[in-house]
C-alpha cells in the first residue's frame, strides 16, 4: 500500500471541521437539544474539536458522548485470545432521549458503520433526530445512509484505501488517499 495523495493537511482539517461547526448552529438553529457522539476512534476526537469550535462560536458548551459500536456490526470480528469481540465501553455523558444527536465519524464508505451505531443509539434511548457529521465521504454505499454535514468528499475506487491520521492517536492531522498493491 502506497500514500497516493494528500487529501487533507492540517488546516483544511481544521477549515473542514469549523465549516461543520457552523453548519450544525446553523442547522439546528443554535445547540440546545443537540449532543455530539464519536463513533470510537477517531470520531470521537473530531467530535471534541467540534465541541470546542461550538463553543467559541455560541458561548455554550455541547454535550460531547463516545460510541463503542463493535457489538453491533454485521461484520464483527473477533480480537481477543478468548475469541470475543474487543469492546472498549460507550460514554454518553446525557440523557438522549427527544436530543438532537449528532453522530461524529472520520469516513463514510458502505454505511455500516453508521447503521451499526444508529443500532446502538436506538438501543440507548430514542432521540428526536439522528444527524451525521464526517470528516470525508468517500462513496461507495451499501445502505441508503448519507451525511448531513460533510468536511470533503472523496471520490475514491475500491482500489483505494482513506487514512485519517489526527494528531490525538497518530501526532499528525492529514488525511490521505492510499493506493491498495493487488
Amino acid at each position: 500500500m502506497h500514500e497516493k495523495a494528500i487529501v487533507l493537511d492540517e488546516q483544511a482539517i481544521r477549515r473542514a471541521l469549523t465549516r461543520i461547526a457552523h453548519e450544525i448552529i446553523e442547522r439546528n438553529k443554535g445547540i440546545e437539544g443537540c449532543v455530539l457522539i464519536g463513533i470510537k476512534t477517531r470520531g470521537i476526537f473530531l467530535a471534541k474539536r467540534l465541541a470546542e469550535r461550538i463553543k467559541q462560536f455560541e458561548g455554550k458548551e455541547i454535550p460531547v458522548g463516545e460510541l463503542d459500536i463493535t457489538l453491533y456490526r454485521d461484520d464483527l470480528s473477533t480480537k481477543t485470545h478468548d475469541g470475543e469481540p474487543l469492546v472498549k465501553g460507550s460514554d454518553i455523558p446525557v440523557e438522549i432521549n427527544n436530543k438532537k444527536v449528532i453522530l461524529v465519524d472520520d469516513v463514510l464508505y458502505t454505511g455500516r458503520t453508521v447503521r451499526a451505531a444508529m443500532d446502538a443509539l436506538v438501543d440507548m434511548g430514542r432521540p428526536s433526530q439522528i444527524q451525521l457529521a464526517v470528516l470525508v465521504d468517500r462513496g461507495h454505499r451499501e445502505l441508503p445512509i448519507r451525511a448531513d454535514y460533510v468536511g470533503k468528499n472523496v471520490p475514491t475506487s475500491q482500489a483505494e484505501k482513506i487514512a485519517v491520521h489526527l494528531s490525538e492517536v497518530d501526532s499528525k492531522d492529514q488525511v490521505s488517499i492510499y493506493e491498495l498493491n493487488e
